[in-house]
């Protein structure tokens, strides 16, 4: 491994908080793996647990539309911040959704030649990167199907900086549906419930908690109690129906949809541009630069 450069250290730092000798310490034990440099800074009690997407950078716009039985969610992304309030920009944002709510492409080769007005949406993304003058790229969708006894919950933040689609079972009261929408907006779960976790994950997190558990000097005979403690809390922390609700958090999400006689099926949150790098630039410069100063 070779030099350990500065934007790992101010990675290992935005993901775990740590101060940057200690981030730097780690980098170097683990010879530079990002990963397990968040797992020893965990085992040392010193971070909390890394995810692989809290970097949020690149711009544009998510947007929902439902079709009958059918829902779609979408991300369409551009260079700037700027274009997310540009109105050619929003509509092609919203007409994409409705192309793919109606049309159920299976795959992105397929949504890009769904027929528009004026051509596909391959076509349509091209000119609005040609009109607006950055580039605008579809990144991705997902296709929700519910039965006529559900429903379904559509949301937007931030005027679509993140987007949510809540399918809810047993019930057809879309005010519930949204509810359940905003909350995982605003709490992020990863999984529904917690058969939906993996073995791997759980072997994981069980191997990074009992570490930790002994790092602390915690004699060994407790150690097994006070790992399933902190196991059952974060699945709590990761699986929507065990959170407490947002608007009633005496109650958990699965009771306040039991409440209205339903079950929550699924989600999707798009939170614009995760899991992507920003370009890093300096406003001033790049104005001045256009304006040929």
């Amino acid at each position: 491994m070779g030099k350990i450069s500065a934007s790992m250290v101010k990675e290992l730092r935005e993901r775990t908080g740590v101060g940057m000798m200690d981030a730097k310490r780690a980098l170097v034990e683990v010879e530079g793996k990002m990963e397990e440099a968040i797992d020893l800074l965990r085992e040392k009690g010193m971070a909390k647990a890394g995810k692989k997407n809290d970097r949020i950078a690149a711009e544009g716009l998510a947007n929902v539309y439902v079709n009958g039985n059918t829902a779609a969610i979408v991300e369409v992304n551009s260079e700037t911040d700027f274009v997310a309030k540009n109105e050619k920009f929003q509509d092609l944002v919203k007409n994409i959704a409705k192309l793919v709510a109606e049309n159920k492409p299976a795959n992105m080769e397929e949504a890009l030649k769904i027929k528009t007005e004026t051509g596909t949406i391959e076509s349509d993304v091209i000119e609005a990167t040609q009109v607006i003058g950055e580039k605008i790229s579809f990144r991705r969708f997902e296709i929700l199907e519910k039965d006529d006894n559900a429903a379904f919950g559509g949301y937007l933040h931030m005027g679509g900086r993140i987007a949510v689609l809540t399918v809810i079972d047993g019930t057809t009261d879309e005010v519930v549906a949204k509810d359940v929408a905003m909350h995982v907006a605003a709490i992020n779960p990863r999984y529904v419930s917690q058969d939906q976790v993996s073995q791997d994950e759980l072997d994981h997190e069980k191997k990074v908690l009992t570490e930790q558990a002994l790092n602390e000097g915690k004699p060994e005979k407790i150690v097994e109690k006070m790992v399933i403690g902190r196991m059952n809390k974060f699945l709590a922390e990761i699986c929507l129906v065990d959170q407490p609700f947002v608007k009633d958090p005496d109650m958990t999400v699965e009771k306040f949809v039991a409440s209205k006689g339903g079950t929550v099926k699924e989600f999707v949150r798009f939170e614009v541009g995760e899991g992507m790098e920003k370009r890093e630039e300096n406003f001033a410069d790049e104005v001045a630069s256009q304006m040929g100063k």
